[in-house]
């Protein structure tokens, strides 16, 4: 099954390496920005990557990993007007933006055509008690804190590794992979 990820910032680059290694190979991820210093404390790139383009250096971190992957990247602003052909071929996409706006554009845009979406919902600041998976009904999972907002708290690697392990996880689930 080809999963998409749409961002490939701390919640994307992250859930795309949490799959690849439990052996998931089929990828379409999307993402316009570049990477910059600021992200290397909870994304998944290096310093000589600094100004590569996130959806080209993930690729290639993930071939590092895996030379098997298959990725189809996009770099390109997903909207409403584009989300639905990018991700048109799969089954699951995980939702990795940073603002709330482009959070329900997705949901909203691609929660009615028969795709599995994984959101992320509160993942600044350092307090993980609250962080959980609220399903809404078969085919969203919401994953966070669902309280921190990144405009008001920073974000650290430890959380935002937390909440991309948790939206992994939920995707291997929809895929079949066995608990036992």
């Amino acid at each position: 099954m080809k999963i998409g990820i749409a961002g490939a910032g701390g919640l994307g680059s992250n859930i795309a390496v949490h799959l690849v290694r439990a052996g998931v190979r089929d990828f379409v991820i999307a993402d316009f920005d570049r990477i910059e210093e600021s992200n290397l404390n909870r994304q998944f790139f290096f310093r000589g990557q600094i100004g590569q383009l996130k959806v080209e250096a993930l690729a290639e971190n993930l071939m590092r990993i895996a030379p098997d992957v298959r990725i189809e990247a996009h770099p390109v602003r997903l909207t409403a007007e584009n989300i639905a052909g990018i991700f048109e071929g799969c089954g699951i996409v995980a939702e990795a933006f940073d603002k709330a706006e482009d959070k329900a554009m997705l949901i909203g845009t691609l929660g009615g055509a028969g795709k599995k979406i994984a959101a992320g919902s509160g993942v600044a600041g350092l307090l993980v008690d609250h962080v959980r998976v609220r399903n809404l009904g078969a085919d969203i999972a919401v994953i966070g804190d669902f309280v921190s907002e990144n405009t008001k708290k920073p974000l650290y690697s430890a959380k935002v590794g937390m909440v991309s392990a948790m939206m992994a996880a939920k995707i291997l689930e929809w895929m079949g992979y066995p608990d036992e």
